[in-house]
């Protein structure tokens, strides 16, 4: 894993070099059907989310899960704790992700988040924030399963930044079989006639084409 500081500073989101093989991939996406490993699932139209099916993993997480969500935790920490800084916020975050977790849980944040989300044509995911509880990482990942232009087309990953005093702003990005986005969770920091003030951002998924879309998404903090 490399350095994301910049793009994370220019744009609220950073794609990473390759972090899985497609045959890694397949793997995860093949879990989608073996229901005993989730905790829930969720279906997008019914609660007017957008269209499609997500599902949370339930503990123990498969090993390339585990293993993705702890490594992502100290590269991103220090980023978390520079964007709190400028926005003079507390940044509660401990060097050790197990004791981060174990702050979730003893503020009722209990449930592992997790996900596993499939896209069929037409589907799609509103903007939204993947908040959870009190206790907020404010970054997450989404890993691409699938192939964009082969397995499926349309799918792109939308951020919409509410900019201070101005028009709000849209990022598209396009996740690479085996790639990473790296985003903001709830805000961030921008420039501002003040200093910094912090941007509101969501995040969603345009409309799948064709085909079948799978990603694995990291959020960093338990839910409630």
């Amino acid at each position: 894993m490399s350095d994301w500081t910049h793009e994370l500073d220019a744009y609220g989101c950073a794609l990473t070099p390759q972090l899985l093989t497609p045959g890694e991939c397949a793997e995860i996406a093949g879990l989608y059907g073996e229901t005993g490993l989730f905790r829930s699932t969720i279906d997008m139209a019914r609660y007017r989310f957008g269209s499609g099916q997500y599902r949370y993993f339930e503990r123990p997480f498969p090993p390339l899960v585990e293993r993705l969500r702890a490594e992502f935790y100290p590269r991103l920490l220090p980023i978390a704790r520079d964007w709190a800084a400028r926005l003079g916020q507390p940044a509660p975050w401990p060097d050790d992700f197990g004791e981060w977790l174990d702050m979730c849980h003893r503020a009722g944040q209990t449930k592992p988040t997790p996900i596993l989300l499939r896209y069929e044509q037409n589907d799609w995911n509103a903007l939204h924030r993947d908040l959870y509880g009190d206790l907020v990482f404010p970054l997450q990942v989404v890993i691409g399963l699938d192939r964009p232009g082969e397995d499926y087309t349309g799918g792109e990953f939308l951020l919409v930044e509410q900019r201070p005093r101005a028009q709000s702003r849209g990022t598209v990005t396009t996740l690479p079989q085996g790639h990473g986005l790296i985003f903001t969770t709830r805000d961030r920091p921008v420039r501002s006639s003040r200093g910094w003030s912090a941007a509101p951002v969501r995040h969603g998924v345009s409309t799948v084409r064709s085909g079948l879309r799978h990603t694995l998404g990291l959020v960093l903090h338990d839910a409630k």
